[in-house]
């Protein structure tokens, strides 16, 4: 499997909270809920919507996979929320028990996320698609598990927040395998890891 980023980022690298106000106010974030009035249904909608329809299953991490097992499973009848809910889901927490778990997902322990992600890697088969999830895609990015980013950079600068990015002083070349820009100024690029 691929294992695919699909992220919200602002112009200075913050992907903290792009859904709501109160969906992570971590260290005093208040600008919850930022990517709303870029949205655009047409191409931020279709790049979304294209990453969805590629994923055989779905990894988040802790916080982001209860924000969102709280809100899709009561969403249905459109084929978007019905991809949603139908795919396996995975979720890596040091936290989490099994008995905690619903919305057709498996625990992966935070103490074996890196192997067990290693291994679910070299399975053949569609992508491994995480959506938000910073600390989890920092770690992917520093073991050099990510085959693809799929970044929607919005035209806003939030001051500080939660990045994706390894700060760890490590070199790691992309290659650019396509863009647009939406009416409203959003930027979608997927990169693609390089051999080099």
């Amino acid at each position: 499997m691929r294992i695919v980023i699909s992220e919200f980022i602002s112009l200075d690298g913050v992907v903290q909270a792009p859904g709501g106000p109160d969906e992570d106010t971590d260290g005093g974030f208040t600008h919850g809920g930022w990517t709303a009035p870029f949205f655009d249904p047409e191409v931020l909608g279709g790049f979304i919507d294209g990453a969805l329809s590629s994923a055989e299953a779905l990894l988040f991490g802790r916080r982001t996979w209860k924000v969102m097992a709280g809100a899709w499973p009561e969403r249905s009848g459109d084929p978007f929320s019905d991809r949603m809910n139908a795919l396996p889901k995975y979720v890596v927490s040091r936290t989490l028990t099994t008995e905690d778990l619903t919305w057709n997902t498996t625990l992966v322990p935070g103490d074996e996320a890196v192997s067990r992600l290693r291994a679910l890697a070299g399975v053949e088969g569609g992508d491994l698609l995480v959506m938000g999830s910073p600390a989890l895609v920092r770690t992917l990015l520093a073991e050099d598990l990510v085959d693809e980013l799929r970044l929607m950079t919005m035209p806003v600068l939030l001051g500080g927040g939660k990045s994706i990015f390894p700060a760890d002083g490590g070199l790691r070349t992309l290659a650019l395998a396509g863009t647009a820009t939406t009416p409203k100024g959003v930027v979608t690029s997927t990169y693609r890891r390089t051999t080099d």
